[in-house]
C-alpha cells in the first residue's frame, strides 16, 4: 500500500511463539527485503497524537514518528460475565469436552471457552467446538475432538504455515533452508512428526505434513 512500515514487538523474532529460530530469521529477512523494519525487544510506552501525525516513545525512550498507529496486541478472553454468574474460569470459561461449564445448564464455545487446557481463539477450533455441541444439544452427545490444526500466516513476502509442537513435548526442530523458502519439522526421537513451520515454497507441503502431525485433542 505504500507504506514504511515499523514493527515493535516485546518478541527476539517475528512470530516469537509459533517459529523455532532459523524460522523466524528467515520471516524476517524476507519482511525486511519488503522494506519492514523491526525493533524486537521493544514495546510501545506512549503514543501522543501530534497535528496530523503521532510521537511514539518507546520502552528504551527513544522516539518515533508515525502517521498511522496499529495496535495488535492479541486477545484476552472476557470472563467477567461467567466469574459473576458463580461459572469456573481460568484462562478462559472452564467446560467440559461437551463444552459444559460448571453448570451443567450452560454451555460456552469460541474464544473464551477453555476446554481441557486449550483457549484456542482461531476460526477451525470454534468450528469444531460448534459441531460438537450442536450435537450434544439435539440428544447425541458428543465430545470435542481438535486434529492438527495448522496455523496459516498471508502474509504475500512471506507466507506461512505453522503446527506447533504440543506444549512440553520432546523432541527437536530440524530445518532446512533454501533462498525459496525454510522447512522445519519438530519430531520425537522415534522420528514421529509433532509440529512443524513452512515458509515460503515449502508452505506446499502443509497437507501432507498435516496428516502426520498427531490429534491435538483426541
Amino acid at each position: 500500500a505504500g507504506h514504511q512500515v515499523t514493527v515493535f514487538d516485546l518478541a527476539p523474532q517475528p512470530l516469537g511463539r509459533l517459529l523455532p529460530p532459523q524460522a523466524g530469521a528467515w520471516m524476517r529477512a524476507r519482511l525486511e527485503e519488503a522494506k519492514i523494519r523491526f525493533h524486537f525487544g521493544v514495546s510501545v510506552a506512549r503514543v501522543e497524537k501530534t497535528g496530523e501525525a503521532y510521537r511514539l516513545t518507546d520502552s528504551q525512550g527513544n522516539i518515533h514518528e508515525a502517521e498511522m498507529v496499529l495496535s495488535a496486541v492479541g486477545l484476552k478472553p472476557n470472563t467477567g460475565l461467567a466469574a459473576d454468574a458463580g461459572l469456573k474460569v481460568n484462562r478462559g470459561i472452564l467446560a467440559d469436552r461437551q463444552l459444559r461449564t460448571s453448570d451443567a445448564s450452560i454451555y460456552t464455545l469460541g474464544d473464551g471457552a477453555e476446554i481441557a487446557g486449550f483457549n484456542l481463539p482461531f476460526v477451525m477450533p470454534i468450528m469444531r467446538q460448534a459441531k460438537a455441541l450442536a450435537a450434544t444439544l439435539v440428544g447425541n452427545p458428543t465430545d470435542l475432538t481438535y486434529p492438527a490444526m495448522p496455523v496459516v500466516v498471508k502474509t504475500p513476502s512471506a507466507p506461512a504455515v505453522v503446527c506447533p509442537p504440543p506444549p512440553g513435548a520432546a523432541g527437536a526442530w530440524q530445518e532446512s533452508v533454501s533462498t525459496e523458502g525454510l522447512r522445519a519439522v519438530f519430531a520425537n526421537a522415534a522420528g514421529q512428526v509433532l509440529g512443524f513451520a513452512l515458509l515460503g515454497a515449502a508452505t506446499a507441503e502443509k497437507n501432507s505434513l498435516g496428516a502426520a502431525a498427531p490429534m491435538l485433542l483426541s
